[in-house]
């Protein structure tokens, strides 16, 4: 498995190598290029849309646009190509793009693109047609690709030091486009919550932002978009905020963790936080609550230092000070 990651890795950057250096090998012709008006270098190159989410039938096809837009300051040759992805157990990888492999969940095969090397200028933006093609014996559930854009910087194109140039091994540049896709039909649909906290697990805090974390399982056989809110109490019950959860994906056979902030003015005592999310089918909701604590400890410690003092200055005034009582 490695070894063919490395055979896939090596042969791009002699793909994009050649193309750096053959005469200008443009394709883009097969595509509609437009020239922005901004002009200003970013040292860059932006994909977008970054996510595309369609419900398909068996034997259907659509096509939907991608753009790229040059950034770079200079022409550039791109190389684009069709990967599958998938989901992951660690939190900390929200996709994992397999490259060469084929995932269990395939769509690369599905995916058609006109040219897979195109030029453009710095300030330049393409329009590239991907059309998907979903053979008619599909099953219901969810496929899952991305079109990968990459382009190469090689040592030649380092910024020079002296009389020598910094860095000879060609640098891989890679930014992917995802595609949801799922298929007509009766699919298995089961996410779970499987846990509603605060970050690090708090449960006593000196102040805010106060930083919720969700985490999901989905143990089905498409993706799901759970969204929601979650509803803030005080120590009498009275709701003194609410924060959206916006929708966002869990792939099958994976854990997905999701970090929602709140950023109050002023905290202090005992709070309730209660999420309420949608699961995004048969009208399934899940509903947990936390319990925190926020106490501001330096305010704390400089109140009571004021009180000190203030005690202190009594006392001390009281002892100068002598009452007599006339008999």
């Amino acid at each position: 498995m490695k070894l063919k990651k490395i055979i896939t890795k090596l042969l791009s950057i002699l793909i994009l190598t050649l193309a750096v250096f053959s005469p200008r090998l443009s394709h883009a012709a097969s595509y509609v290029v437009e020239t922005l008006p901004d002009k200003t270098v970013y040292n860059d190159f932006v994909v977008g849309p970054g996510k595309y989410q369609v419900d398909m039938k068996p034997g259907e096809k659509k096509v939907v646009n991608l753009i790229v837009t040059n950034r770079l300051g200079k022409e550039k040759t791109f190389q684009l190509q069709t990967e599958d992805f998938t989901g992951s157990k660690d939190i900390d990888q929200t996709v994992v793009l397999l490259e060469g492999e084929r995932g269990p969940y395939s769509l690369k095969d599905y995916l058609k693109i006109p040219s897979t090397t195109f030029t453009m200028g710095n300030a330049q933006r393409v329009t590239i047609p991907v059309t998907i093609s979903i053979p008619t014996d599909a099953q219901p559930g969810g496929l899952y690709g991305s079109v990968v854009i990459s382009t190469v910087t090689t040592g030649q194109e380092q910024v020079p030091q002296g009389d020598s140039s910094v860095g000879t091994s060609p640098i891989i540049t890679r930014i992917g486009s995802l595609f949801f896709i799922r298929i007509a039909g009766e699919v298995k649909e089961d996410i779970n919550l499987k846990k509603f906290s605060l970050k690090n697990d708090a449960s006593v805090m000196d102040g805010g932002p106060v930083n919720f974390e969700l985490l999901y399982e989905n143990n089905g056989t498409v993706h799901e978009n759970p969204k929601g809110f979650i509803y803030i109490k005080n120590l009498f019950g009275a709701e003194i905020g609410k924060v959206e959860v916006e929708p966002w994906f869990i792939l099958p056979n994976s854990l997905r963790q999701r970090e929602v902030n709140w950023k109050p003015q002023f905290l202090f005592g005992r709070y309730v936080a209660t999420a309420e999310i949608v699961k995004g089918y048969d009208n399934q909701k899940d509903t947990v609550s936390v319990v925190f604590w926020v106490i501001p400890w330096r305010l704390v410690a400089l109140v009571f230092a004021a009180l000190v003092i203030v005690v202190s200055i009594v006392r001390w005034l009281a002892s100068k000070i002598s009452i007599s009582v006339k008999k």
